[in-house]
């Protein structure tokens, strides 16, 4: 496996696959070709079918234009074979001969790659891919997920965790204090300011539910408008994990030592269904977008509360099961409905995940591993318009 630190990227909302896979894509292709006279971009299935609503067509043009001319052609009924998430790129001289051209996949979690390349592309950092053989280390070295982590990252991974909390941190006290309807059209108004001053009247059990929908709404309105947040693993389920950590920071007094220990923990969980699925809502669905925060969430408080690692992997496996099968039918391709909500409730379902692990041993009977193949298979299975094409289920509701 890669090094975490390319599972949790710092950048702009509102979609890590539909926005920040296309912006970095035409970057690469801007650097070979800063001569062009005139830019074409296709874009093909998922990322043509909701690419206005994740400004996909802003991502692109911004980078190109200010070099040459952009053109964006949407063939959104068009899948090619190797992802949902194609497009590709042309370049044109003064005569209008093509000089360059390539077709490039946005994967998920803001990584793209090429037909034929492993989607990680990364360098691989982790020797252990699945949960099993970690836990595995785990218990026989006496040691933890997040000193896993420790091992084989170089020493800058705490630095650029320590970044990343911060990131998180502000973007949810930005979402907090921040008023007024999301960009899109669909007039969806900020609810973060209302659910965290209504928590405040209620009694501490209420009042702790209210404060991490709060914090979940903030980071991910925040994301709506185009804020900068974390890929935690993507841009549309990035409120799980910070609402998590945040609401655990401030109510339990946990330090920033324990907090980033906590990342690592989530990060490993992500980056373990990164490499062995998919994280990619145009792929398999919601369930690998807000499937996979919720797990990485429960690990993290779980690891928070010194959960063994079989009660951290139980903790898991538990919210990222009970989200099989969860669809991608973004309304108007813009990720607000029922995306933003997603975010809060699986914040609360990691707590709960969490809690039910802690009061078993750890054992259950099916692994976190078993799960992930799971989670690929019902990804595959299901038909394209519940994937992140906005043809289906809520997004087709009048």
């Amino acid at each position: 496996m890669e090094s975490i630190t390319r599972l949790f990227k710092i950048g702009l909302g509102p979609s890590s696959s539909h926005t920040m896979g296309p912006r970095k894509a035409s970057e690469e292709f801007l650097a070979r070709n800063a001569d062009a006279a005139r830019f074409e971009v296709t874009l093909y299935g998922s990322l043509a079918a909701t690419g206005v609503g994740h400004l996909t067509d802003r991502a692109i043009i911004d980078t190109l234009e200010p070099v040459a001319p952009t053109t964006i052609v949407w063939q959104p009924d068009v899948f090619l074979d190797y992802h949902p998430n194609g497009m590709t790129f042309k370049a044109f001289d003064s005569d209008g001969n093509v000089t360059d051209t390539d077709t490039i996949f946005s994967v998920g979690g803001g990584d793209i790659c090429r037909e034929g390349q492993k989607r990680s592309v990364g360098e691989t950092i982790y020797q252990l891919s699945t949960i099993k053989d970690i836990m595995r280390w785990c218990e026989t070295t006496g040691r933890t997920y997040w000193e896993y982590v420790d091992m084989c990252e170089d020493s800058s991974v705490w630095d650029y965790l320590n970044e990343v909390w911060k990131t998180m941190k502000e973007a949810v006290e930005r979402g907090i204090e921040a008023e007024g309807v999301l960009p899109g059209g669909l007039g969806v108004r900020r609810k973060a300011v209302s659910y965290y001053v209504h928590a405040a009247g209620y009694a501490d059990n209420l009042k702790s539910r209210g404060l991490v929908y709060a914090y979940a709404l903030a980071v991910s309105e925040e994301n709506a408008s185009g804020g900068k947040i974390v890929t935690a693993p993507t841009c549309g389920s990035c409120g799980v994990v910070p609402a998590v950590l945040y609401h655990l920071s401030t109510s339990k007094s946990f330090s920033d030592k324990r907090i980033l220990r906590a990342l690592a923990t989530a990060g490993i969980f992500g980056n373990v269904v990164k490499t062995n699925a998919s994280i990619s809502g145009a792929e398999v669905g919601c369930q690998g977008e807000i499937g996979v925060a919720c797990a990485m969430g429960a690990a993290a408080a779980s690891q928070l509360f010194g959960g063994s690692p079989a009660q951290i992997e139980y903790s898991a496996e538990m919210a990222l099961e009970h989200h099989l099968g969860l669809t991608c039918d973004p309304v108007c391709g813009l990720v607000q409905i029922p995306c933003i909500e997603r975010n809060a409730y699986a914040a609360a379902r990691a707590l709960d995940s969490n809690l039910y692990a802690a009061f078993s041993d750890g054992h259950h009977s099916v692994s976190f591993d078993r799960i992930v193949e799971v989670m690929k298979q019902t990804g595959h299975d299901i038909p394209s318009l519940y994937k992140e094409t906005s043809q289906g289920g809520l997004a087709v509701i009048k």
